[in-house]
């Protein structure tokens, strides 16, 4: 008799991103596109041996009696997790590779592309394992284990044992009084708005961006001074903007409207998870600003910046660390109403409040060097972070920042969305930034 799959507990962050399945495709993708080849069966080699290496990256996430786990999937169902797609002229940056799995495992996925100006790799995972620090994260890991396997083929990564995944270490900073008066001052979301739509349904995962010269980074920065903003505040000032302007709806102008943005606690809270890197770490906050008719960066930077600087100064995170707990009281039926009602209410309303995250700057010195094949050292052209792919009536966009050039990107799925719409958008928010 075999014996039982090992388990270990999913926390209420990694529940809640498994079903935010229901509202978007939480997978995500950090790509690279290098100068050159790898060595194909020595990044095959570092996939599984990472996959070995971490007792959740070799689980699916699953429920059992009523209780999500994390749970191990035997050694013969890894296959999956590397993929060299065969030469063609398919593009991964504005097609995004295909979804991962949760429910079945293992929880990364690397694409290999060939091409002939140098390999693409892409690094998946679902949101449901771990956020977007925790993507680049994993990728680091992979290319550690990648150079260690070229230096010496017996090269394998330390095990991990299971690790602390959940938001406990955030609660223990907080006294009773001050969880109540957390929950006590947190405004319910309210959806106002949502992105233009040509139908519900879903159609074809689509990715758009748009790179900025280098030189428009030392612009937003010397603005950002000036009005005392941070480049994360200027560009959710554009992005405000852009989004009132690419609906062209008059019942927007000087009304409130909300988005969401996203804060990440590990920076909120330097060194508390420093051992737990590959975890749901991530929260979003609501911020409602309004905008006249004709508004200017210059007008909106002053609002936005009020709005980070008194949520960060806060116990940012903890009133949703505790919503969430509130519901997983209930048990996996909890969640599945709480969800169920989510969409009832979209539906009703034909709103939901648009996402924007800025994923900071991605440092090439993370992932080098990078041996290629027959022993050359290959150079990092780009790296690009694809995000959730998107359907009505949700929205996301994101930033990051490679060698000096800031990306807009948004992941989406074209028929419900239109492509020169989301491509106008984006050229909006690159026209209102300096």
């Amino acid at each position: 008799m075999s014996a039982p799959p090992v388990r270990h507990p999913a926390p209420a962050f990694d529940v809640f991103n498994v079903y935010f399945e229901r509202i978007y495709d939480p997978t995500m993708h950090v790509v690279f596109t290098l100068d050159g080849e790898v060595d194909a069966e020595a990044m095959r080699e570092a996939t599984m041996r990472l996959v070995a290496s971490d007792p959740y990256l070799r689980s699916r996430y699953a429920e059992v009696d009523g209780r999500p786990v994390w749970e191990e999937i035997p050694e013969e169902l890894w296959d999956g997790a590397f993929v060299q797609v065969p030469a063609g002229d398919d593009e991964p940056l504005t097609t995004p590779p295909p979804p991962l799995d949760v429910r079945s495992g293992p929880q990364v996925r690397v694409n290999l592309y060939r091409r002939e100006e140098g390999d693409i790799v892409a690094v998946t995972c679902h949101h449901g394992f771990c956020d977007a620090t925790g993507a680049l994260t994993l990728a680091r890991d992979l290319f550690a284990v990648y150079r260690g396997i070229v230096d010496d083929p017996g090269f394998r990564p330390p095990s991990r044992a299971p690790y602390e995944r959940n938001t406990d270490r955030v609660l223990a900073l907080y006294s009773e009084e001050e969880r109540r008066q957390a929950l006590a001052e947190e405004e319910p979301f309210v959806d106002r708005w949502r992105f233009p739509i040509e139908r519900t349904g879903r159609g074809t995962p689509r990715v758009a961006r748009r790179t900025l010269a280098p030189e428009r980074l030392g612009r937003i920065k010397t603005f950002g001074r000036e009005h005392g903003a941070t480049v994360n505040d200027v560009l959710i000032g554009a992005f405000f903007l852009a989004f009132q302007k690419i609906r062209d709806d008059p019942s927007d102008r000087g009304a409130p409207r909300s988005f969401l943005t996203s804060a990440d606690l590990r920076r909120k809270y330097p060194g508390l998870y420093d051992d737990a890197l590959l975890t749901n770490l991530s929260i979003a906050y609501e911020a409602t600003l309004s905008a006249g008719e004709g508004a200017q960066l210059p007008e909106i930077v002053g609002p936005v910046t009020a709005i980070t600087a008194r949520k960060k100064s806060g116990s940012l995170g903890l009133a949703t660390i505790l919503f969430y707990e509130e519901i997983m009281a209930g048990g996996i039926p909890a969640v599945r109403t709480f969800f169920d009602q989510m969409i009832e209410r979209y539906g009703a309303s034909g709103h939901k409040n648009p996402v924007f995250s800025n994923l900071g700057v991605f440092d090439p010195g993370d992932y080098l060097p990078v041996p290629g094949k027959d022993g050359a050292t290959l150079g990092i052209r780009d790296i690009q972070y694809l995000p959730c792919v998107c359907w009505p009536y949700g929205f996301l966009m994101i930033a990051s920042t490679f060698r000096d050039r800031l990306t807009l990107g948004t992941a989406y799925e074209k028929g419900p969305y239109s492509t020169a719409v989301v491509e106008r958008f984006l050229e909006y928010v690159d026209g209102y930034l300096p």
